[in-house]
């Protein structure tokens, strides 16, 4: 690597919306997310599928197969 064109790479802390912190190495000091794996949904088991107005069972019902 040629000496002097690089950025510095150093200690990073992230900071989530939810409060959440945790250090990496980064070529900033600090940086912030708005969702982090402590508070998304599909991560903490709090996700919900959504039927919307019945869709799936009107699909279910519109193009079902006969039983013979």
């Amino acid at each position: 690597m040629k000496e002097g064109i690089h950025p510095k790479y150093r200690a990073c802390v992230i900071s989530c919306a939810c409060g959440n912190q945790f250090d990496v190495f980064s070529n900033t000091d600090k940086t912030g997310v708005g969702i982090c794996s402590k508070c998304h949904p599909f991560y903490t088991g709090k996700q919900k599928l959504v039927d919307t107005e019945g869709r799936v069972d009107a699909f279910n019902r519109r193009y079902a197969r006969k039983q013979a």
